[in-house]
């Protein structure tokens, strides 16, 4: 726990520091925006978290807004090279965004991972030897080595105002995996379901398109103050695309964000729902929906990513969002928030349901705005989960 809080105090310092100087030279004359110009932060990551141990490398986060900014959207681009204790090397590249007058809209998702990480098992109910999933400790993890390979890729074209129609390519490739768990026990959540549905113990694969409706009035991607998201895809892999086997899959997502203070629009409760569920066929255990597996991963604040896996999963989570007025001359740099999170699977080869039991997370975070013209904020996250374990967590930008 004290080397997660030295870390946190060092990318703290790097952080606001490295993006104080990069705000300063993004600013335009009466800090306007110019079109096709990308108000760029880049910043040094030395942190630590309970999926990745100690991480380091560095993050980037670009704001450009592709046509006329009194019509159109601000897109966002993130990307990060970073390297673990853990051995793990992670390449990632997401982005979510407008062209001219909004009339198209782009949600991107690139991942190539060298990495590692461990499962509990399916469902949020009792494990097969009847303890709780919540009540699971680092001990009882189950460890797995793979390389991944991700790209999707959603096109959406605007009918409505704020309303979308579209479709998408998605492509996930897990090879290299090591059950580490069986190689040392003859056992492992992994292994039997791989057997039982008939998915190679070394290599899976899963490739499809997507049908996607979207509903977006928010008025920032990056730190949203007011405004509403929906997103229903359905996505079908079958095995002509280059899937394992054929199957398909539903995610519909809800976000919304209301104003509790009409003086001051950074006053904020805010929520987020989704539920992301197996329709048909069968589904290679790594891509079964997973905790923190969304496109920005920051789902489940409090539990290790992919720490409740299952056919069916479903999430919502609550957050007050308030400024914290610690500086006259940058009264709105600085803010706290407080989150609290539910989260609930299904194993349904142990007949257990969604909705049945539930995984309970909560904590509070730091932000420090770091590009005016984007809105771009650094956020810290301390969180709890249900058995009390705590973690540190920083970003670019708000979790949702």
């Amino acid at each position: 726990m004290k080397l997660y809080y030295k870390h946190t105090l060092v990318t703290l310092f790097l952080m606001i520091n490295s993006n104080t100087l990069m705000a300063e030279d993004n600013k335009d004359v009466n800090n306007t925006i110019i079109p096709y110009k990308f108000y760029n932060s880049v910043i040094p990551v030395i942190g630590a978290n309970p999926t990745y141990g100690t991480l380091y490398g560095i993050a980037a986060s670009s704001g450009v807004t592709l046509g006329d900014p009194e019509t159109t959207k601000m897109s966002n681009i993130s990307a990060s090279a970073i390297q673990t204790t853990k051995d793990q090397t992670m390449l990632l590249i997401k982005s979510v965004g407008y062209t001219d007058n909004n009339e198209w809209m782009f949600i991107e998702d690139g991942r190539l991972f060298f990495s590692s990480q461990d499962t509990y098992g399916l469902g949020t109910g009792e494990t097969i030897d009847g303890t709780s999933q919540t009540d699971l400790s680092d001990d009882d993890a189950q460890s797995m080595d793979f390389d991944l390979l991700r790209f999707h890729l959603t096109l959406a074209k605007k009918i409505k105002p704020s309303l979308y129609i579209g479709g998408g390519y998605m492509y996930d490739e897990h090879k290299n995996i090591k059950d580490l768990e069986f190689d040392e026990k003859g056992t492992s959540s992994y292994h039997d379901y791989s057997i039982k549905h008939g998915f190679n113990l070394e290599k899976t694969t899963s490739s499809g398109v997507s049908l996607d409706l979207i509903y977006d009035t928010r008025n920032n991607i990056a730190t949203p103050t007011k405004g509403m998201y929906a997103f229903a895809s359905y996505k079908y892999l079958p095995e002509f695309l280059g899937s394992d086997q054929d199957s398909s899959s539903l995610w519909l997502e809800f976000r919304d964000y209301f104003n509790i203070s009409k003086d001051d629009p950074r006053k904020l409760l805010t929520l987020w729902s989704y539920f992301n569920t197996v329709t048909s066929g069968e589904t290679p255990y790594m891509d079964l929906p997973a905790l923190g597996w969304d496109q920005f991963g920051r789902s489940g604040r409090g539990y290790t990513q992919g720490r409740f896996r299952g056919e069916d999963l479903f999430y919502t989570e609550l957050e007050l969002r308030m400024p914290l007025e610690i500086s006259k001359n940058h009264p709105d740099r600085y803010g706290y928030t407080l989150f609290a999170n539910v989260t609930s699977a299904s194993d349904e080869d142990r007949n257990q349901d969604v909705l049945n039991d539930f995984g309970l997370g909560g904590g509070v975070g730091f932000r420090y705005l770091i590009n005016k013209e984007t809105k771009a904020n650094l956020a810290i996250d301390l969180a709890l989960a249900e058995n009390g374990t705590s973690s540190f967590y920083l970003n670019m930008n708000e979790a949702f």
